[in-house]
């Protein structure tokens, strides 16, 4: 069921991502970010009481569920911000996979605290690097090769490319931590929510010390930021449960086939080309994923 879990995650997040690539560019990567959170905190207090409630959160278990929640939700703030930038400036068939590398960071501190790594895991962490760093380096490339009036696009899609590398750190960072400390703790649903809070909340603040506008997404971006909401916040519940059943690290690779679920989307809807050392790259970073995900 972990697995089972893990490839639901990937189908949601990977419809999620797909639509947050309209909603950024109507209303803004923050104000997508803070509605996109809201309504999904919004709807799980309304479902949690007929899920099982919020656990260790209101039991009187202190402050220690709390403390990680806030880490948690800082480490998913950074990443929401980052990836929907990503989406907002960059070519979404090549931001994508690259985001969705994160499992290298957290394979990597799996093992540094206790995980055994194999011979395939290795090679797929190689992998998963190269095809990274040859995507990038490809995009850039062929971006500098621009006629002079796609420049401002061209810089757009490179700044993309590194939204996309640091969501990928950060992503890695949460979901190590979510998976080894925080779920065990609060439980499945209950670390969702609390999640949702803390970026809400930390998405607002970075908004009122930037000075930008709070009001709600425009009308042709609405449909869209609550499709998300949905979608994001399933997405993560489907994440947190599969972590109880299976181990850390195949679920967080399992989930991060997101990457492929939005350049179908991307190639199918969009019509978005990329060259033929992009695809190199697209297909040895999710080769990697399918290594490490090997037991």
């Amino acid at each position: 069921m972990g697995v089972l879990f893990g490839l639901l995650t990937a189908f949601s997040w990977g419809s999620s991502d797909f639509l947050a690539r309209f909603a950024t560019r109507r209303t803004g990567t923050l104000r997508t970010t803070l509605y996109m959170q809201l309504l999904g905190f919004a709807l799980l207090s309304a479902a949690l009481p007929f899920l099982g409630g919020w656990g260790h959160l209101a039991d009187g278990s202190g402050l220690r569920p709390w403390v990680w929640g806030l880490f948690a939700g800082a480490l998913n703030t950074v990443a929401t911000l980052s990836i929907y930038r990503s989406f907002e400036l960059g070519k979404m068939a090549v931001v994508a996979p690259l985001s969705a590398s994160y499992p290298v960071i957290t394979v990597l501190l799996s093992l540094l605290t206790g995980e055994r790594l194999n011979t395939a895991r290795a090679f797929g962490i190689v992998l998963v690097l190269a095809g990274a760093i040859l995507v990038a380096r490809e995009d850039a490339s062929s971006l500098d090769k621009s006629a002079p009036v796609s420049a401002h696009n061209a810089a757009r899609e490179i700044t993309g490319l590194r939204w996309a590398l640091a969501s990928a750190v950060a992503m890695g960072v949460m979901f190590w931590l979510v998976g080894i400390r925080f779920v065990p703790i609060v439980g499945a649903l209950p670390s969702v929510w609390i999640i949702r809070l803390v970026s809400a909340v930390a998405t607002l603040a970075v908004m009122l010390v930037s000075r930008q506008s709070a009001a709600p997404p425009v009308r042709g971006a609405r449909s869209f930021v609550a499709g998300m909401a949905v979608l994001d916040t399933t997405a993560y519940c489907f994440n947190n449960r599969g972590m109880q059943l299976e181990q850390v690290s195949v679920v967080s690779v399992l989930a991060s086939l997101y990457g492929a679920v939005t350049v179908a989307y991307a190639a199918a809807i969009l019509h978005e080309r990329i060259s033929r050392l992009q695809w190199l790259g697209i297909l040895a970073i999710f080769s990697g994923i399918l290594l490490i995900s090997r037991q």
